[in-house]
């Protein structure tokens, strides 16, 4: 389970990390919700700073590839590495037979120089709807353009309808699957079986709070985890 941090500051940040240390949780997904790309450099290179050795991806919210690993390489090469880039929208069109976009998105990935973990949104909450009986399709065409294929329910705090997760684990075999929405500590059982990443941020978060990771209810969702014997 990874957990995810609505950034406000670093400071803010840098106090949940600490919760999740005292947890157990060896790093987690840190996103700009509230304020532009531009602003949330200089938080990353504070945070880096704080925490050099701490396991750590970004999401640049509804930034795809193209925009971010060309910043993430910079931010590497001066001394700021990020271990994982996640994007909710890999730019995955099932409809089509050539992956104009995410074909350039994979280009730019290997001209940036950055060398980690890519995971993208397929059939991802807020992005283009993909109709149920194309879910296969589209996770299949995603497989050669990312590192783990992540997918949501409707919207954030929605979990996935489980026939969906069924679908693209059947599809895409043993490449890694990650959920990123609505998962609980109430229904992680029924999902943790099926994938490799479990992306939680409202599910731990305190009630009613975009922004700050609750203790009771992290160790509640690692306890349930934990005795489902997975680690995802």
């Amino acid at each position: 389970m990874t957990p995810v941090i609505h950034v406000q500051d670093a400071a803010q940040a840098l106090r949940n990390l600490d919760v999740l240390d005292g947890a157990g949780c060896p790093g987690a997904f840190l996103i700009n919700h509230d304020f532009p790309v531009a602003e949330f450099l200089p938080v990353l290179r504070e945070i880096r700073a704080a925490r050099p050795d701490l396991w750590l991806g970004v999401n640049f919210l509804a930034q795809p590839g193209d925009i971010a690993f060309p910043i993430l390489g910079a931010l590497a090469r001066d001394g700021y590495p990020f271990q994982a880039y996640w994007a909710d929208d890999a730019r995955i069109d099932e409809r089509k037979a050539t992956q104009t976009e995410a074909e350039n998105i994979a280009r730019i990935r290997a001209e940036s120089g950055w060398s980690g973990m890519y995971l993208g949104g397929v059939a991802f909450k807020k992005q283009r709807p993909v109709a149920e009986e194309m879910y296969a399709a589209a996770a299949r065409t995603a497989l050669p353009y990312m590192d783990v294929v992540c997918t949501s329910g409707v919207a954030t705090g929605h979990e996935p309808d489980i026939a969906k997760i069924k679908t693209f684990r059947e599809a895409i075999g043993d490449t890694p699957l990650a959920i990123a929405s609505g998962i609980t500590p109430r229904n992680v059982h029924s999902y943790a079986p099926l994938v490799d990443m479990i992306l939680v941020a409202t599910g731990i978060n305190f009630e009613g709070d975009f922004y700050n990771i609750d203790p009771a209810r992290l160790d509640a969702l690692l306890r349930v985890i934990e005795s489902q014997g997975e680690t995802a």
